[in-house]
C-alpha cells in the first residue's frame, strides 16, 4: 500500500503578506488586482473568505462582497523565494516530490513509512519544519493514493492534518458534498445536483452507464474516485511544453504604438523567466483578447532556438502588426514560447520550473 502525503499551504499569498506586515493580522486581506481594475483574486485570508471571497473571483466582485477588504498586489518574487524554502523541507524527507504549484505538493513516503501511522508522523514533522522555517502553517492529508491525500488536506483547514485510511475512506467520501470532490468544479457540481447527486453517497449510487452518458470519459473518473480508486504515481519531474506571460489592461487599447510598448514589457518579463531557468524556445505564440472577449492566438517558428530578447520581440511584434485591426480594441496581450530546450548543453542538471 502506498503512503502519500499532500501538503497545501494555508492561504499562502495572503499568509505571507500578513507575515511581512503583522498589522494585517486578523483582517480581510485580498491578494490580487485592485477593486477598480479588471484583475482577479489570487487568494485571500480566511477572514475574507467568510464574506464569500475566493480565488479566481473578479476583484470588483470581491470588493462588493467585502468592502472592508485590504487589496494587495501579488509579490511573486517573495512567494517564489519562500516556496523554495518549503520545497527544501520536502526534499529533506523524500526525493519523490511532485510540485503542483508554489504552495502545494504530493510526497510519496512509501519507502520511508511502514504504515499510514508512520506516514502521519512524517507529515506532522513536515508541518513543524515548515512552520519553523517560514512561520507559515500548512494543512496535510495522508492516505494511500493522491486523490484521497488531496481530499484529506482540505478537511480541516487551516493548519489541519487528516488521515484517510482504507477503513474510513468510504465514510468520509459518502458524507462529502459533491462540490468538495477534487476535480468537480462549480459547473459540474451544478449539473450533478440537478441529477440528484448532492454528496458522495449519491454519486456512489449512480450507475456507471448514467455517468458515462452525462459526462463522457470523465464519468469513469467520477465512478472510480468516489470508490477511492486512484492509481496515479507521484511524478517527480515534468518538462513544461511552453512558458508564457500575459497582461490584462486597465482600459482597452486600440493604438498600435501603445500595444507595441506593452508587448515589449511582456517580452522582457518572459525573457527574465527564461533566463532564470535556463530555458530557450524555438516557437513563439501571441495571444490577443479583444474588447468583446474574442480570443485569437497566432504562432510562428523562430529562426533558431533562443531566449534572445531582440529576436523574440522582433517576431512577437511581427505577429502583432500582422493581426492588428484598427477597428477593434484589445483588452489582453500574451506572449509565450514553445518547443522548449530546458537546461544548457554543457552537462549541467536540468532545472525544474515552479508551476
Amino acid at each position: 500500500m502506498k503512503k502519500i502525503i499532500h501538503i497545501d499551504m494555508d492561504a499562502y499569498f495572503a499568509a505571507l503578506e500578513i507575515r511581512e506586515n503583522p498589522a494585517l493580522e486578523g483582517k480581510c486581506v485580498i491578494v490580487g488586482g485592485s477593486p477598480n481594475s479588471r484583475g482577479v483574486v489570487s487568494t485571500c485570508s480566511y477572514e475574507a473568505r467568510k464574506y464569500g471571497v475566493h480565488s479566481g473571483m473578479s476583484s470588483q466582485q470581491a470588493w462588493k462582497l467585502c468592502p472592508r477588504g485590504i487589496f494587495i498586489r501579488p509579490n511573486f518574487q517573495l512567494y517564489r523565494k519562500v516556496s523554495e524554502q518549503i520545497r527544501n523541507v520536502f526534499f529533506s524527507y523524500t526525493e519523490l516530490v511532485e510540485t503542483m504549484s508554489l504552495d502545494e505538493a504530493y510526497l510519496d513516503v512509501t519507502d520511508k513509512a511502514g504504515n499510514l501511522e508512520e506516514a502521519t508522523e512524517i507529515a506532522r514533522s513536515i508541518k513543524k519544519d515548515i512552520l519553523a522555517n517560514t512561520r507559515l502553517t500548512c494543512s496535510a492529508g495522508v492516505s494511500f493514493n493522491k486523490f484521497l491525500a488531496k481530499i484529506g488536506s482540505e478537511l480541516n483547514k487551516p493548519d489541519g492534518l487528516s488521515v484517510i485510511s482504507p477503513q474510513n475512506a468510504q465514510e468520509i467520501l459518502f458524507s462529502l458534498p459533491i462540490g468538495k470532490f477534487y476535480g468537480i468544479g462549480r459547473v459540474t457540481a451544478a449539473r450533478m445536483q440537478k441529477m440528484g447527486i448532492n454528496n458522495g453517497k449519491d454519486l456512489f449510487d449512480t450507475e456507471l452507464r448514467i455517468l458515462l452518458r452525462h459526462f463522457g470519459k470523465l464519468g469513469q473518473y467520477y465512478y472510480d474516485m468516489v470508490r477511492g480508486i486512484d492509481n496515479r504515481e507521484v511524478v517527480t519531474e515534468t518538462d513544461p511544453k511552453s512558458i508564457s506571460c500575459e497582461s490584462t489592461f486597465p482600459t482597452d487599447i486600440g493604438d498600435i504604438d501603445e500595444l507595441i510598448a506593452e508587448l515589449k514589457e511582456l517580452v522582457e518579463r518572459l525573457v527574465n523567466r527564461m533566463t532564470l531557468h535556463k530555458i530557450q524556445g524555438r516557437n513563439i505564440t501571441l495571444k490577443i483578447k479583444y474588447e468583446d472577449f474574442e480570443l485569437n492566438t497566432r504562432s510562428c517558428p523562430l529562426p533558431e532556438t533562443t531566449n534572445d530578447i531582440s529576436v523574440l520581440f522582433e517576431y512577437a511584434q511581427k505577429l502583432l502588426v500582422a493581426n492588428w485591426n484598427a477597428q477593434r480594441k484589445i483588452r489582453l496581450l500574451g506572449v509565450g514560447v514553445g518547443k522548449l530546450d530546458l537546461g544548457d548543453k554543457n552537462g549541467n542538471s536540468q532545472l525544474e520550473i515552479p508551476i
